[in-house]
């Protein structure tokens, strides 16, 4: 539940649920009710997920012990739009951050409307503090994740302008 459905929830994904002949349409973000709780129904089930066209920005972080080959102690999914220098809309979840794949609202308020710059952005990693209250577990601790959040936003931002960034390359 926490690589998969950021990416998704990013992209503003509906889930079409089917129980016989009865289906529903949800937004992903509302399927994941608390830890290992979903809405659905006894007997129904997903079939289908779909989502808006979007422009090409989604980025998507993944941090784990094994570079590509462990469960995610933080997974960022960043979707943001930026129209004349300034953030009109602003999709941004993450896995590992709380019980269920959550999206970070504050953040993204604190993106939305203002102009796409380091300094916004660097201030907007204070909103991290009230979208999420990470837990301590054998994957990372509480303050690891909170840190790597605002990181990959960071990351995010300098990605999506150009400047070159590798996990694969450590600079002191």
């Amino acid at each position: 539940i926490g690589d998969t459905p950021p990416a998704l929830i990013a992209l503003d994904a509906t889930l079409h649920l089917r129980k016989g002949n009865s289906r529903r349409e949800l937004p992903l973000e509302d399927f994941f009710l608390d830890y290992g709780k979903q809405d659905r129904q006894p007997g129904e089930f997903v079939e289908a997920v779909s989502f808006p066209r979007h422009p090409d920005t989604l980025k998507v972080y993944k941090l784990s012990k094994r570079f590509d080959q462990d469960i995610s102690a933080v997974l960022g999914a960043f979707n943001v739009t930026v129209v004349d220098g300034t953030v009109t809309a602003a999709r941004i979840a993450f896995g590992g951050m709380a019980g269920i794949p959550k999206r970070a609202a504050h953040v993204e308020a604190a993106l939305t409307g203002r102009p796409w710059t380091r300094a916004t952005v660097s201030a907007a990693c204070a909103a991290f503090e009230r979208d999420f209250t990470p837990m301590d577990d054998m994957r990372a601790s509480a303050e690891y994740r909170m840190v790597t959040a605002k990181n990959l936003l960071l990351r995010y931002f300098d990605e999506l302008n150009g400047t070159p960034v590798s996990v694969l390359e450590v600079r002191s």
